[in-house]
């Protein structure tokens, strides 16, 4: 499930992406393209691959608009005045309009009118925050003309907020099914790995620091409080009722931030396996088996737990069809050392095919590394995210 940004995506680029002699009419959303079979390659290029790029909540012509809102939210604001919570609070806004709009349509060119009638004078009258940006006050005034006068109030609300969404009461929040977002996403077949083992890459990423192994149970089985602790470049929305087992969620991640110029693009996942103290013998055939893997088919990679240390919890999360790394699946570890709580992911993968492979060097190798935690980024890691998350 590590995480790379597609160079197609359609959030934030124009068409002259699809090469001038490919006359192929685009859908109002790529995911009206039909799929191709399961391991071939898509047969128009570009246009093929695109189909995963963005959020499912976004219809191809929203583009410009979302990536214009989320730019002036947070990417293209100086970086000493913002939090990686405004980020949230952008995609919050965009999430809630969403599933406040009849029939849960996906958004659309036209919903750009309302977001300019609640924002557009901050952004580009005389305030506080630079030219054409939206700084925290002005994101939640403009929240505030738009969704209702108890948006903060529920923004702040873990009873009514969830799945990215701030809901009208508790109740509203109890009702939520998820599954008009998985409608969405017309989820693919999962794709685990299944080159031969020694042709896979196995991988792990620094271990990340939680306040307490209770704190981070606690939180990671509820799925849908996964979006509070998304990062400045990466965000999991859950797509399912219940818990951890067998849940998806579309992951959300972004390339070229540094730059003010985002590139979006999503995939899915699927929690196929799931570990805990609660069955010993499961446990350790688990954690056995991930060392034995770094150990016989990795490129000097560590151990996934130090040696004395004790592992707690460890979840296998499946691609599926189009996942923007190809095939293969993460892992997510906890465990403890010392009195103190660890969680590091470690991943194994395929050998990527060229439309993915290519996208990856370009675009997507430093957010996937800096999501997992890599390099102590902490505004761009999920990890170090869900940790001071913990911490309040």
């Amino acid at each position: 499930m590590a995480c790379a940004a597609s160079v197609v995506s359609i959030v934030g680029m124009s068409d002259t992406l699809i090469a001038p002699t490919d006359t192929v009419e685009l859908p109002d959303h790529v995911d009206d393209v039909p799929v191709e079979p399961a391991g071939k390659p898509p047969r128009t290029g570009l246009l093929r691959f695109a189909r995963m790029s963005g959020s499912s909540i976004a219809g191809r012509s929203a583009a410009p608009w979302v990536t214009d809102f989320l730019n002036a939210a947070y990417y293209r604001r100086p970086a000493g005045e913002r939090e990686v919570d405004d980020i949230r609070l952008a995609f919050a806004i965009l999430t809630t309009y969403w599933y406040r709009k009849p029939k849960r349509r996906r958004l659309r060119a036209t919903d750009v009118a309302a977001f300019h009638r609640a924002f557009a004078y901050a952004r580009f009258g005389k305030g506080e925050s630079p030219f054409g940006t939206l700084d925290r006050g002005q994101l939640m005034a403009g929240a505030t003309r738009l969704l209702g006068d108890d948006f903060a109030d529920g923004y702040a609300d873990p009873a009514r907020r969830g799945w990215g969404i701030v809901f009208e009461s508790p109740e509203d929040k109890a009702a939520y099914d998820p599954g008009c977002r998985l409608a969405l996403a017309r989820l693919g077949a999962q794709t685990p790995e299944c080159a031969p083992l020694d042709e896979q890459v196995w991988h792990t990423y620094p271990p990340v620091e939680m306040p307490s192994a209770d704190a981070v149970i606690a939180a990671l089985t509820a799925p849908e409080t996964w979006p509070d602790y998304a990062s400045a470049i990466g965000r999991f929305t859950p797509l399912r009722e219940g818990g951890l087992l067998g849940q998806t969620f579309e992951i959300e991640v972004a390339a070229g931030t540094d730059a003010g110029w985002p590139i979006f693009t999503r995939g899915y996942v699927t929690i196929t396996n799931l570990v805990t103290p609660d069955d010993p013998v499961a446990l350790t055939a688990w954690f056995e088996a991930l060392e034995e893997g770094l150990a016989r088919y990795g490129e000097n990679e560590p151990r996934a737990v130090p040696e004395g240390a004790t592992p707690l919890v460890g979840f296998d999360l499946t691609t599926h069809r189009g996942h923007f790394m190809g095939n293969g699946h993460n892992r997510l570890i906890l465990y403890t050392q010392d009195d103190r709580a660890f969680v590091r992911a470690a991943g194994t993968w395929d050998p990527m095919p060229w439309h993915i492979g290519g996208a990856y060097k370009v675009a997507g190798r430093d957010a996937q590394h800096a999501f997992w935690g890599q390099d102590n980024l902490v505004a761009k890691s999920l990890l170090h995210q869900l940790a001071l998350r913990l911490a309040e």
